[in-house]
């Protein structure tokens, strides 16, 4: 039975997810974005325009895989889809997408659930390894900017083109040009010699991991992450936007780099955590403009001085 018991509009993409992934629960009650279940679940769900159906696809991806990696840590998907189509079509195009996922009723960090995320982020998401090399396999969004993704045999090749896509961006625009020709510099200098010679394995990263993104479950306490924007590659870069917005306590980077030591060379993790901030203070500077700007230029000047021009 899926009646709804109290007043809410459900588009019927959602009603038919329940109907064949929930078929014993009805609906109680609709406040989107969640809905309530006689099963005493809630589910969080939302309908997108056409021209999202990337984006969903790409977060839905990305969940599946945080899933197999570390159960729980991130809403499990339920469904993710377009409306009138096949659930597991990867072409834009046709319905509208649609999104179903545990509903996750949240706190902020807390320092417990910090200590934990750090735990779980270096023992079971940066233990999970591509078999296909770095990148992802298909594209993600980080806020609203397409991170094309596709693979990679090195990290230095995966990281030159994230970056590179936003220089791209930013050079379309006619603006920035300052910025875009050191961050270009950055490219041909600095990621051949910083990223280049590590010995690292691909593995999972949330990728847009800041205080924004995180939580602590109010029903267990334990940590939770959501909206990723994920992709394989070398787990220091998943530690760079926590650092530049705060927010996350520091017993996180502590219980972290208790169970995942810092890479070698270790002296040069500040200047990797640089590199890796770099992008996004370029991504910010794509989608808010000139603010971030200065502080990207801050992060240009600062790698291409550690590695001057010979």
């Amino acid at each position: 039975m899926h009646s709804v018991s109290t007043t809410g509009a459900i588009h019927p993409a959602i009603l038919e997810v329940f109907r064949t992934e929930v078929p014993d629960g009805a609906i109680l009650d609709v406040k989107p974005p969640k809905i309530r279940l006689s099963t005493g679940k809630t589910y969080f769900f939302k309908i997108g325009s056409p021209g999202e159906t990337e984006q969903y696809l790409g977060e839905a991806q990305a969940l599946k895989e945080m899933h197999i990696a570390a159960p729980g840590l991130a809403p499990r998907l339920l469904a993710c889809g377009l409306s009138g189509k096949d659930e597991h079509t990867s072409h834009p195009g046709g319905g509208e997408p649609y999104f179903v996922s545990d509903y996750k009723d949240m706190t902020s960090l807390t320092e417990s659930a910090a200590r934990k995320l750090g735990l779980r982020l270096a023992t079971e998401l940066h233990a999970y390894k591509s078999t296909q090399g770095f990148g992802f396999s298909v594209p993600t969004y980080c806020g609203v900017t397409r991170q094309d993704n596709g693979w990679y045999e090195t990290w230095e090749e995966c990281y030159d083109a994230l970056i590179g896509g936003l220089v791209t961006r930013l050079e379309s625009r006619g603006r920035f040009q300052d910025l875009c020709s050191k961050a270009n510099s950055v490219r041909k200098r600095v990621i051949p010699k910083l990223l280049g010679p590590l010995i690292i394995q691909p593995v999972l990263l949330h990728g847009d991991l800041w205080s924004g993104n995180t939580g602590a479950d109010k029903a267990t306490g334990e940590p939770v992450i959501f909206d990723p924007s994920s992709y394989f590659g070398h787990n220091e870069a998943d530690l760079a936007i926590a650092r530049i917005f705060g927010g996350i306590p520091k017993t996180f980077f502590v219980t972290y780099h208790e169970h995942l030591p810092k890479t070698e060379p270790q002296d040069q993790y500040e200047l990797r955590g640089d590199l890796y901030e770099l992008y996004h203070y370029l991504n910010h500077t794509v989608i808010f403009g000139g603010f971030y700007a200065s502080n990207a230029m801050t992060k240009v000047d600062r790698l291409l001085r550690a590695f001057p021009d010979e």
